[in-house]
């Protein structure tokens, strides 16, 4: 799957919003000021400016993943419950979550973004 392909995706799902700290696919790192007619403020290379969105989000930043696990985990309900680590033993990455009684998986894929995508998209 493309990197854009997978962007789109994460963009459709019914979780997703704009995080301020969040890159997208252009460059532009996203601020915290939403205007009334829908813009935002974003900024590259110390340049202020407000756009329209929608754009995709950059899924190889890290602050754009950060956002994304803080997504995720609204959307399950799990402010604490969700992790997201690397298994050695299949080669992929997974997002869990764990419970008073039991756990489960709410995602998995070969990069840490997939797997974010991938549980955001599962979300109850």
């Amino acid at each position: 799957m493309t990197d854009q392909a997978l962007a789109r995706r994460a963009a459709a799902c019914s979780g997703w919003r704009w995080v301020p700290g969040m890159l997208d696919t252009d460059g532009w790192r996203i601020g915290d000021v939403t205007l009334h007619d829908g813009a935002r403020e974003a900024v590259r290379r110390g340049v202020l400016r407000l756009y329209h969105y929608p754009r995709l989000p950059d899924l190889t930043d890290h602050a754009t993943l950060g956002c994304l696990l803080a997504l995720v985990r609204e959307a399950w309900g799990m402010p604490t419950g969700i992790t997201v680590a690397y298994s050695d033993d299949t080669g992929r990455w997974v997002v869990s979550w764990s419970g008073a009684t039991h756990g489960g998986v709410c995602g998995e894929g070969i990069t840490e973004g997939e797997a974010l995508v991938m549980a955001l998209e599962n979300a109850p």
